[in-house]
Parts: structure tokens; sequence; C-alpha cells
């Protein structure tokens, strides 16, 4: 990766806000979806609150629908830490299913991760519960 520029995440959170779903979509395909999945989920690293996820040993697999497909990821929670990775998970505790847009939404806080499942757009397999905690589990840009 030869820009390695940092990007505030408030910052991304207030261009994000401002754009229409089809704006954004415009955005992330000019970008990259790949690049883009590879920031928001190492920015989840940075993001963890390990005192929020005491005890918690859990792998969590999305599956983020693209225009290129479903991206597979893996967020592996143990002994106080958050690892992420690309790919598919062994065998998660909880396996979320979701749109690009929808997902870069409900990271960056401007999306209810409730109302996207009651509304159908975000799909759960697994602990429901365990969803429902593990929302608090990283800080969000405001």
């Amino acid at each position: 990766m030869a820009d390695q520029q940092q990007v505030d995440p408030a910052q991304l959170a207030e261009l994000v806000k401002g754009l229409s779903d089809e704006e954004l979509q415009k955005q992330v395909s000019e970008l990259g979806e790949d690049e883009v999945l590879r920031n928001i989920f190492a920015g989840m690293q940075d993001a963890f609150r390990p005192e929020k996820a005491q005890g918690v040993d859990s792998t969590i697999q999305y599956d983020v629908d693209t225009t290129g497909g479903t991206k597979q990821w893996t967020v592996k929670i143990a002994n106080g830490t958050c690892v992420t990775s690309e790919g598919p998970a062994s065998d998660p505790r909880l396996t979320l299913k979701i749109g690009l847009v929808d997902f870069i939404r409900l990271i960056f806080g401007q999306a209810d991760g409730t109302q996207l499942f009651m509304s159908g757009n975000l799909k759960l397999q697994g602990d429901m519960m365990f969803a429902m905690q593990m929302q608090g589990f990283f800080d969000r840009p405001a």
C-alpha cells in the first residue's frame, strides 16, 4: 500500500453521513471495495475496547455483500485483544450478513443494528444475544 495516510475516523464518519447510499457506493467503488474493507477492519482493531469484552473468547464472521460478490472477514476477540483477518471463520459464534453500504453506516454509527435486522438488511446466524452484547465492544466515531 503506497498510501499510508491515516484518516481521522470522526472526519470520515462526517463525510459518510453527508452522502446518499448511491453516492457512498460510488465513492467506495472508486476507492476500491477491498481496500475500504481492509481499512474498516483494521480500524476495528484500533476501536476495540478490551474492558468491555472481559472474559470474551469468540469469533465473529462478517459476510459483506459487495458489487464484487460476498467478502468474508473474521473478527477474533480473546484475552483482551481483537484481531481481524480476511476470509471465513472456522467456527464463528456469530455470522453477520450485510450489504456494504449498510455495513459502513453501521460501523460509523449511522445505522442501528436492530433496525437493520428488523428490516431484513442485516441477517444473523448464531448467538443473537452476543450480537447485542458486542455492539459495546467498539468505539464508534461520533
